[in-house]
């Protein structure tokens, strides 16, 4: 069996009380500099925020000469179509990415769509309800996306209409998906008769 030297003894005590003593060292952690990063990230999101309100607010002004939404009829008719679901926003016509902002036509929200003789009547709860008459229906189709919501395909009713001298694309999705194809074939099919009624005079 072989023995330690009081020397070897003595190095080999000396590097477990060495060990012992960079354990108990370790590094403690720098909490102001954390403290630091925490608030400049706080800081560099509040001010990204502040640029998209800023840039939302610019959009307003710039969309300043649409006129303020069309109210609903007094006596609308009776209903054809209804539907519950959501409204994702309006962009001008053909450009998805174009969003519409003015009046409140860039808030998302819940939308309870009745689609009757004189037009479509959508009610937001906590938005600007608004009201397209029937002879300002351009268009109606199934699309994907529109305003920075993207969906499967078909998953969108997007209508079309006029509104001053704007086209503008309403984006649409009901509770129920499948109820899409019924509205586009009606207000298509509504659209349709309105032109020839039009250029029957």
């Amino acid at each position: 069996m072989t023995s330690l030297t009081p020397t070897a003894a003595q190095t080999a005590t000396d590097l477990v009380t060495h060990l012992a003593a960079e354990q108990k060292s370790a590094e403690v952690t720098d909490w102001a500099a954390r403290i630091g990063w925490l608030v400049g990230l706080v800081l560099f999101v509040a001010l990204v925020y502040w640029l998209m309100r800023e840039g939302w607010k610019w959009r307003g002004t710039l969309q300043g000469d649409l006129p303020a939404l069309p109210a609903a009829p007094d006596e609308p008719g009776e209903a054809r179509l209804t539907m519950t679901g959501r409204y994702h926003g309006s962009t001008t016509a053909g450009q998805w990415l174009d969003r519409i902002v003015a009046h409140g036509l860039g808030t998302r929200s819940k939308a309870e769509l009745t689609l009757t003789d004189t037009g479509l009547d959508v009610v937001r709860p906590g938005a600007a309800d608004f009201f397209v008459p029937r002879a300002r229906l351009r268009e109606a189709r199934l699309d994907k996306g529109i305003a920075g919501k993207v969906l499967s395909e078909g998953g969108l009713l997007v209508v079309t209409w006029e509104h001053g001298d704007r086209l503008i694309d309403s984006g649409f999705r009901s509770d129920r998906a499948a109820e899409h194809t019924e509205w586009v074939a009606t207000l298509n099919r509504m659209i349709d008769k309105s032109n020839d009624t039009e250029g029957a005079r």
